[in-house]
């Protein structure tokens, strides 16, 4: 069967009406899934694949104060907290502080460990350096979440007269 080219604009209309009502909710959500999962893994000692590198990049940033486990554990409970506010819905605004901050933080290491996150500096990332570079995807959502924590909407299409 045919779909006729009517049929077809309204089935665009309304997905597009569902992706704009449902977009930032799930945006929320799968991003608070994978800071609770990545943060819950970094409780527990070998367990992250980023804890050689997380944990040499915290001693950096706090000039040596932090640490070995203590950098594990407060990134863990960082990652886990803003996992919680994106999953909840609650304290938005300090939640997307704490990912903007952490996403800063994660970012460093392309800088301070440019042997450990690239095999040709700059075009060829490891598999570390990749696994940073995602982050730019969570940095652009949690850009599209903020600008929904003053009740703001995806608006699925232009009601302007042209």
């Amino acid at each position: 069967m045919k779909l006729k080219s009517k049929q077809l604009d309204q089935l665009d209309v309304n997905l597009t009406r569902w992706m704009a009502s449902n977009g930032i909710l799930l945006l929320r959500l799968s991003i608070g899934f994978i800071f609770v999962w990545y943060g819950f893994l970094k409780f527990f000692p070998q367990v992250s694949s980023a804890e050689s590198l997380a944990t040499e990049t915290i001693e950096i940033l706090s000039f040596g104060w932090i640490g070995g486990r203590g950098a594990m554990f407060i990134l863990a409970t960082w990652e886990t907290l803003i996992g919680l506010g994106l999953l909840s819905g609650l304290l938005m605004r300090e939640t997307l502080l704490l990912l903007f901050l952490q996403m800063a933080g994660t970012l460093t290491p392309l800088f301070l460990f440019p042997e450990q996150t690239f095999d040709f500096f700059p075009w060829v990332p490891t598999l570390e350096g990749q696994y940073i570079f995602k982050n730019l995807v969570i940095i652009a959502a949690g850009i599209v979440i903020g600008a929904t924590v003053r009740g703001g909407k995806l608006v699925p299409e232009n009601k302007t007269n042209n």
